[in-house]
């Protein structure tokens, strides 16, 4: 097999993934079943492009191959009366979606039902739309991969037992669900902003695919704050995407950017949509996170940057959406409004945070107070726990040459 085959093959899994399982999925409905047959239609690429050519569409190449691949079993095993039950389509109720009526959104929309917990319905979400692997999934919930695993299972199950429907709901079934929607679309977004492993640090499949997923649901509810106020949070992140790494593929921290590179056009965009948001209902979490977010995309410089008010938001934060992570956030803020110091205090409390036990963040921030403080010692051994604990190859980059730094002053 050629590199050219197995790049194009990795390709169309970045970028058409999606598609080819909610394709799948809306022809047999069954998701066991659809997302075996799209990974074999992606295998059967591997054996067929190098002899007949890469095709000139790959994604629709590999949706046919899907689908031929579910009819063919489900001919020879005969299962289609028992096999169509399993995700049904209630043709009687149409979706207030109309053109956007859209496999991926359906194959969310099945995915985050409430009979579902939450926990299960982000993850299968992960899984299924964004085609992450499950250690992969494992790795975004802080939780072993075996774990992960069985909660995968147990949610494509109950799917199939409860005969969840396939579709975008009604208007009056909008409201209740659209919040585990946003948490999943959010997670999708974080997940490929910061490629938890591998040699990416950014995973520009998954960031498209969520912007696209929520800007379908802003068409959808465009009167929805909430909504709103995700897409404005990710259109302010994403507005920094070009200016992340240097042109060795060195990781350059937000002090580091050249904000003049930063795209003027999607933070306007995404103040615009939080300015809107903010007026028709009280903050919520995504509105504060995106409001943390446009403190730091209109400060001029870094120097400039309102530590003293991503405080307070992050004060207001943690009461709306209590979460270690925002803890740790905060502390980091903390640190850079008051000084490294009150930083390192600020991190105490969360060493003993089961949560944060296996998550790399913790450590290095604590590493890079030290540093700071001129703690050498210390910071290197905080390095080291971070290195150990994994993150893609840019972060760990970094992390390494940090290291070395604090190992000279050591020597010194």
């Amino acid at each position: 097999m050629s590199r050219e085959v197995a790049a194009a093959v990795a390709r169309a899994h970045r970028s058409d993934w999606t598609r080819v399982v909610a394709a799948t999925v809306a022809l047999v409905r069954d998701l066991d079943l659809a997302e075996d047959c799209a990974q074999e239609a992606y295998a059967q690429a591997l054996r067929t492009w190098p002899v007949s050519g890469i095709p000139d569409r790959p994604g629709a190449w590999l949706t046919t191959a899907a689908r031929n691949r579910a009819l063919d079993v489900l001919r020879r095993q005969k299962l289609w009366q028992r096999s169509l039950p399993l995700l049904v389509t209630d043709a009687s109720v149409r979706g207030p979606e109309g053109a956007l009526d859209d496999d991926r959104l359906r194959l969310v929309f099945t995915c985050c039902h409430p009979a579902l917990f939450r926990e299960a319905q982000v993850a299968l979400t992960l899984r299924l739309v964004c085609g992450l692997s499950t250690a992969e999934v494992a790795r975004a919930f802080l939780v072993p991969e075996a774990t992960m695993a069985a909660r995968i299972t147990r949610a494509k199950k109950k799917i199939a037992a409860a005969r969840i429907p396939y579709r975008v709901p009604s208007p009056d079934q909008l409201a209740e669900r659209v919040g585990a929607v946003l948490e999943v679309v959010h997670l999708v977004f974080t997940t490929g902003h910061t490629a938890p492993a591998g040699d990416r640090p950014v995973r520009r499949d998954l960031v498209d695919g969520a912007l696209d997923l929520a800007r379908m649901l802003h068409l959808l509810m465009p009167n929805d704050a909430e909504v709103s106020a995700l897409l404005a949070l990710m259109l302010l992140i994403d507005a920094r995407a070009d200016t992340r790494l240097s042109g060795t593929g060195r990781l350059l921290l937000l002090s580091e950017q050249d904000r003049s590179r930063w795209d003027r056009g999607l933070i306007e965009e995404g103040v615009g949509l939080l300015t809107e948001a903010l007026r028709r209902r009280p903050p919520t979490r995504y509105a504060v996170e995106a409001a943390i977010a446009a403190v730091h995309a209109e400060a001029p410089t870094w120097q400039d940057t309102d530590w003293a008010q991503i405080v307070g938001l992050y004060d207001v934060l943690r009461r709306l959406w209590p979460s270690p992570v925002v803890e740790l956030n905060r502390a980091v803020a903390v640190g850079l409004s008051d000084g490294p110091q009150a930083g390192l205090d600020a991190l105490a409390p969360l060493s003993d945070e089961p949560a944060l036990a296996a998550y790399g963040y913790l450590s290095a921030a604590r590493a890079d107070f030290r540093r700071q403080l001129h703690q050498w010692p210390q910071a290197a051994e905080a390095y080291e726990e971070a290195l150990l604990l994994g993150g893609n190859d840019a972060e760990r980059g970094f992390l390494t040459e940090r290291l070395a730094e604090v190992r000279l002053h050591m020597r010194r």
